[in-house]
């Protein structure tokens, strides 16, 4: 029996200054796929001028798009990168041998974090689970934004990481949890979730704790602080959001701050 094919893909929109390195760090699997939705910039060009081939597939939300990606891409395995991560050469030969392994259908990836360039160590930015490598067949994606992977199986662990360089700035990370937000209460308005008055402060507060406190964001000190703060602000946002829909009803993107993009994670998902 032959060794099993391994695809990579990567979801893209408008990702020309990210595109390049990405494909240069997972050239190593049989096939490079760029599933882009229909970006503006010259993605698409750098993606084909890097000797990967290019499926442009119009963006309804991530996991739609990734589930997508499973379905037209032919290989025995997917391996879904986004395109501010690099895979490192002993991560490429870790996936290697695994999926050679036919006891798991799928393989929990962990992430390095680095935001506004500082490695993110606490708040749950590491080790950042990612189950990003999938037999394909055996997976599919649920939840329109922070989407899951609901396997046909079991899954393993993976030791070594792929480095994600998350937002260049504090602006971007903000924006981009606004925009999190508004999808995030669409889809639990979508799912007859009603919350009470009190919900975005509550939530909020648990939000906080969790991420300074039970994830030890403290252990990154103001960098922690800053980041557990706008997470537990982004969570009081969606709760806003979504009662207000409730009272007013309308789309509760109306109004967006910053747009989510193609990749499913911040510039990239927040853990």
């Amino acid at each position: 029996m032959g060794e099993p094919m391994l695809a990579v893909v990567i979801l893209t929109r408008n990702e020309s200054a990210f595109i390049e390195a990405c494909i240069e760090s997972v050239r190593w699997a049989d096939r490079v796929v760029v599933f882009d939705s229909y970006s503006e910039d010259d993605t698409v060009e750098r993606a084909r001028a890097w000797g990967a081939e290019v499926i442009q597939h119009p963006f309804e939300n991530y996991a739609a798009q990734r589930n997508a990606a499973l379905e037209r891409v032919e290989a025995d395995w997917i391996f879904f990168v986004d395109a501010d991560e690099r895979a490192t050469p002993e991560l490429a030969e870790e996936i290697r041998a695994a999926i050679r392994d036919h006891h798991y259908v799928g393989w929990w990836v962990p992430r390095r974090n680095y935001l506004f360039g500082r490695l993110t160590r606490g708040g749950g930015w590491w080790p950042d689970y990612q189950l990003r490598v999938l037999r394909r067949g055996y997976a599919r994606y649920e939840r329109p934004v922070h989407e899951i992977v609901v396997l046909q199986g079991a899954a393993g662990y993976l030791r070594n990481p792929l480095i994600h360089y998350n937002y260049d700035s504090p602006a971007e990370f903000r924006a981009k949890q606004r925009a999190y937000a508004r999808l995030e209460a669409q889809a639990l308005r979508e799912a007859g979730v009603r919350p009470h008055w009190y919900t975005p402060w509550t939530m909020m507060a648990r939000e906080f704790w969790r991420r300074f406190i039970r994830l030890q964001g403290y252990i990154d000190g103001l960098h922690g602080l800053r980041l557990a703060a706008w997470m537990a602000l982004a969570v009081w946002e969606t709760y806003r959001l979504l009662r207000r829909a409730h009272r007013e009803p309308g789309d509760v993107h109306e109004g967006a701050v910053g747009e989510a993009d193609a990749s499913g994670s911040p510039r990239p998902p927040s853990p």
